[in-house]
């Protein structure tokens, strides 16, 4: 069994920017010669959401709308009170949907649904440089 990783870097414009990361994930993939598998891509940070969606215009809308609706900008979250700092539910969006995720390798690729892509969102209101760890286990 193999393990093969990569760190690789962009960079947002802040609050609700979100990235198709499908390609890069396979390139990395590719460049780890590992066939079958599993790839676990992981965002460094506390406000930054890995998963996977269709991504097209329609749900690059409604995804940061839902998120903000079932948790929006408040003074009244325990982290505005203690930092003051705007991102109270950064922090909780990204908890609700994860920085992480793991998904099956197969000939060399990840192995998902023709209409499913991976992608980052960016639940912080600020603009960050991200880092994303994408670690391939298999053979």
């Amino acid at each position: 069994m193999a393990v093969f990783r990569e760190i690789f870097t962009f960079n947002t414009t802040g609050r609700q920017d979100m990235h198709d990361i499908t390609a890069e994930i396979n390139a990395i993939i590719a460049r780890s010669g590992i066939r079958t598998g599993i790839c676990h891509v992981f965002n460094i940070g506390s406000t930054g959401i890995i998963s996977t969606i269709e991504f097209e215009p329609g749900l690059e809308d409604d995804f940061p709308r839902i998120l903000q609706a079932l948790i929006p900008p408040s003074n009244l979250y325990g982290h505005e009170q203690a930092w003051h700092d705007g991102n109270g539910h950064s922090h909780l969006q990204s908890t609700l949907v994860g920085p992480e995720i793991t998904l099956p390798v197969d000939n060399g690729k990840l192995d998902c649904g023709v209409w499913q892509q991976v992608f980052h969102y960016e639940a912080d209101i600020k603009p960050h440089q991200r880092d994303i760890v994408v670690t391939v286990i298999g053979e």
